[in-house]
């Protein structure tokens, strides 16, 4: 029913005799349509920029060299203990990170690290990162490490972002360990 009246009244204003009347009418109609395109290109603009917005949010604040502040891992005994150590994680935006820590004195004899991750008290890997903003996820595609039985694995992490700190742990229930880095 629109489309017959709008055809219909385009065709009113194209059909009068009078050349300067169908040239008035023909420029009505061009800056008709060209508000409307100008309308509608603002609105899809505006709506995609706010969902970037939200996914590349996150994103935007792993971008960067974090120091780390903690790291609480369980001991022997079975209880979490804060580790006395240092250490770097990066991330790219090309979507590259690498992280390294060092114990700052490991007991003699003991990894005084999680085997899995460290030897001799230094936990180095590299790899490349996909972020779940939805689940507070990410995963670090290992591609190289000091351990290389992690080489090749994909390490699934819970994080959490709280002001300048980003908080993370394993996502395995076997694992009971928490980081925290700050931006540098």
């Amino acid at each position: 029913m629109t489309f017959i009246f709008q055809r219909e009244q385009i065709k009113k204003l194209t059909t009068k005799g009078d050349t300067t009347d169908e040239e008035a009418n023909m420029k009505k109609l061009l800056s008709l349509g060209v508000v409307s395109l100008f309308i509608g290109m603002t609105a899809i603009t505006l709506s995609g920029s706010q969902d970037r917005g939200g996914n590349e949010g996150i994103r935007e604040r792993f971008i960067g060299a974090w120091r780390l502040a903690w790291l609480e891992e369980e001991g022997v005994d079975g209880k979490i203990y804060r580790a006395d150590c240092t250490g770097l994680l990066v991330y790219t935006r090309d979507g590259h990170m690498s992280v390294q820590v060092m114990y700052r004195n490991p007991p003699a004899g003991a990894n005084a690290a999680p085997v899995q991750y460290a030897q001799g008290g230094y936990e180095a890997s590299f790899g490349t990162y996909e972020i779940d903003e939805h689940a507070h996820k990410f995963t670090f595609h290992v591609e190289g490490a000091l351990v290389r039985t992690i080489i090749g694995k994909d390490l699934t992490r819970v994080f959490e972002l709280s002001g300048k700190q980003l908080i993370v742990k394993s996502s395995s229930p076997d694992e009971h360990w928490r980081v925290a880095w700050e931006h540098s």
